[in-house]
């Protein structure tokens, strides 16, 4: 007897071990060329800089004394498995599929840096009229965009007119 295809969810855990690879592997080569704090600018709005995070989006609780790191890594167990959960009830959603595969993917880059490092390694930083943006990394732009699609693929009305199903 043939054995049975895995389920069409996990093809989209290879898009997430993409973004996973991606992440990290930007993040090892700014750590290798960069000092700590060094910046260089490449255009007028954007620069490369080599920061430290041990808290989560502008730099939330980085100052909190180091229980965080431990907080924020159960956290992405917690938002990993209800994702992955999500997608098992919804195989055959491609916009959602597409969406959980870049948070699980940022997720996963940035628990990587926390469980190894104790903080996660940023690097881009934009900025504009004096204004900078606190640095960020590809890890975190895959989580905002793969989030801006979950909700997309919330309020998008399904092809059989039938309301968005609740997750």
């Amino acid at each position: 007897m043939p054995e049975a295809a895995p389920p069409r969810w996990w093809r989209w855990l290879a898009l997430s071990a993409a973004v996973c690879a991606l992440d990290l592997a930007t993040k090892a080569w700014v750590s290798a060329a960069f000092r700590l704090g060094e910046t260089r600018e490449v255009t007028p709005f954007f620069n490369l800089v080599l920061w430290h995070n041990p808290g989560a989006a502008f730099s939330f609780l980085a100052d909190a004394g180091g229980w965080q790191r431990w907080f924020f890594i159960g956290v992405t167990f917690l938002v990993v498995g209800m994702l992955l959960g999500m997608l098992r009830k919804q195989p055959g959603n491609g916009r959602l599929g597409l969406a959980v595969g870049w948070v699980i993917g940022g997720a996963l880059g940035n628990l990587w840096d926390r469980v190894t490092l104790g903080y996660v390694v940023d690097f881009i930083q934009l900025h504009a009229a004096g204004y900078y943006w606190p640095a960020f990394n590809v890890a975190d732009s895959a989580i905002t965009i793969g989030i801006m699609l979950i909700l997309w693929d919330g309020f998008r009305p399904r092809p059989d007119g039938a309301p968005a199903p609740n997750p």
